[in-house]
């Protein structure tokens, strides 16, 4: 077994954030797909972002699938080719369902996520999408709520305290049963893993026990009643917290990022619910296919339903342009 560090004693809060305050299960009953062109888009949602006192950013799945982090497709076909001849296409369709497969031991288990961490998380540099999403708000009051878990708004040089990633980390494990509420940093395991790793299996002596418990470890990802939100989650999540309160009579931008219908209930609708109660604020939507915006914001609303990483570069030019003419 390797060994995961000792516990720390955890800081203790007076009151955690209740996180279920910014949760908002109510769609908008007015959704129109905006007939209105391209560049024109483009050039509106510019002028939104410029003249913004703050930018909230909401990201979802569809961003890091726009920077190139498929899950589907050749991209996993060509990483995890010895998985799907041990396991079976049907088993393994891509790595969303994958990390859903019951695998028979903990090495068979830590075999998969090892690989899957090193390819989503450990390996892939700050990819152009983020770096330029950091470029367009970096001058600006901003904050980051994320359900990715790969750490890209991190590495594209984001401040760590204005990130709240509400659904966890690939980096990170914890005991599986959540026996106590504290999260273990894994990448230099995992690198071990990926070196030792035979027959999609790793070695019995590199599977994480729990230290307090004794029992198994498991990914630090919200997917059962189990998930651990350790003290710099609820860290996070106070500054989020504190940053919509002090949005407050200011214009800002709500920048939304590949947010579907799968959890909605995290940006997609508390976005809509935001924005329909304060007409200081907009709504920028990106999302292929699904850049419904709710028709009674009107111009406070811009819905691009194109590539995501081509709108952000054409945001990114125009502003810089903008900004040239003003020196």
């Amino acid at each position: 077994m390797i060994g995961i560090g000792k516990i720390k004693p955890e800081k203790i809060r007076k009151e955690k954030t209740d996180w279920n305050q910014f949760l908002c299960g109510t769609p908008a009953k007015d959704y129109i797909f905006q007939n209105t062109p391209y560049e024109e888009q483009i050039k509106n949602a510019a002028e939104l972002i410029r003249e913004a006192d703050f930018i909230l950013i909401g990201a979802g799945a569809g961003a890091s699938s726009a920077a190139g982090l498929m899950y589907s497709g050749k991209r996993f076909t060509d990483n995890f080719a010895e998985f799907i001849d041990k396991y079976g296409a049907a088993n393994m369709r891509d790595m969303y369902s994958a990390g859903f497969y019951p695998f028979p031991t903990e090495e068979a288990k830590w075999g998969y996520w090892s690989k899957h961490s090193m390819i989503n998380r450990i390996l892939p540099p700050a990819l152009p999408l983020y770096r330029q999403l950091y470029e367009l708000v970096k001058d600006k009051d901003y904050f980051v709520i994320t359900t990715n878990v790969d750490h890209q708004f991190y590495k594209a040089g984001f401040a760590s305290d204005r990130i709240f990633a509400t659904q966890g980390d690939y980096g990170l494990i914890q005991c599986e049963k959540g026996c106590h509420q504290k999260t273990y940093d894994a990448q230099e395991m995992f690198r071990q893993m990926d070196t030792e790793r035979k027959d999609c299996l790793v070695p019995s002596y590199l599977v994480p026990k729990c230290p307090v418990c004794g029992g198994n470890m498991a990914m630090n990802l919200r997917c059962d009643g189990y998930f651990v939100e350790d003290e710099s989650w609820h860290s996070a999540a106070e500054s989020y917290g504190e940053f919509l309160q002090n949005m407050k009579g200011k214009k800002g931008v709500l920048l939304e990022l590949g947010v579907g219908f799968n959890t909605p209930v995290i940006i997609r609708f508390p976005f809509e619910k935001m924005a329909r109660g304060n007409k200081d604020l907009s709504l920028i939507r990106l999302n292929l296919n699904e850049a419904v915006v709710p028709a009674g914001l009107n111009e406070r609303a811009v819905g691009i339903n194109c590539d995501m990483a081509e709108a952000v570069s054409d945001l990114c030019d125009i502003t810089r342009s903008e900004e040239g003419k003003s020196l």
